[in-house]
């Protein structure tokens, strides 16, 4: 990688850590670009030229953290098809819990952008990320082209991004992972129909409680 590159994307990640201090503590509408630069030790038109302005940067700090999420669940799901695990109701409990750990690990953005809010075009760019995990979802639960599995894939879905909010609004590690695992474990019984005992599931991806502070 050549020096200039290297350093034109420290200055961008520079940019989007001191973004996320500013929006987390102000929020979008009162966050101010000298505080932004200010912290980040760089320059208004750096900014500029990476981002474009204020609504771009919060833009791409949702993207990136959104992207993080995504991933999350995705290795979860993975590392249970790799421990075994087929049945999908399981295999969205997995990742519904990596999704959850994230709300936690990444509780101050996740009460930024789950709180609503933002620049002028967020509202649309959080519903078109939505009907893609809706879609995600549908695939990883097979569900059928019937009223009744569309349903349920949106109900599960909806349910998940209402209980990280809530996750991330938690007090403490163990309220959290206490509340993510009474929402993981409906999600399996609305799933299924059945009971699932999540404790003794093969395939969940992160014990309780959830990880990181």
């Amino acid at each position: 990688m050549a020096a200039g590159t290297s350093r034109a994307l420290l200055t961008r990640q520079s940019l989007l850590a001191a973004a996320r201090q500013v929006f987390c503590s102000a929020g979008f509408n009162d966050a101010a670009i000298a505080d932004v630069v200010a912290r980040a030790g760089a320059s208004v038109g750096s900014l500029y030229h990476h981002f474009g302005g204020k609504a771009d940067l919060y833009l791409a700090l949702y993207e990136e953290y959104a992207n993080r999420q995504e991933q999350r669940s995705a290795r979860a799901v993975a590392a249970a098809r790799d421990a075994g695990e087929r049945d999908p109701i399981r295999l969205f409990v997995a990742g519904g819990r990596a999704f959850l750990n994230g709300c936690w690990v990444e509780r101050d953005l996740a009460r930024l952008f789950l709180a609503g809010g933002g620049p002028p075009g967020f509202d649309l760019l959080v519903r078109r990320r939505n009907r893609e995990w809706v879609r995600r979802n549908a695939l990883l639960l097979r569900a059928e082209p019937a009223p009744r599995g569309e349903a349920l894939v949106l109900v599960l879905t909806t349910a998940m991004g209402e209980a990280g909010h809530e996750v991330a609004l938690c007090e403490s590690e163990q309220a959290a992972g206490e509340l993510a695992d009474e929402v993981l474990t409906l999600v399996a019984r609305i799933g299924d129909g059945a009971p699932a005992p999540l404790d003794d599931d093969p395939g969940r991806a992160i014990p309780r409680p959830l990880r990181g502070a």
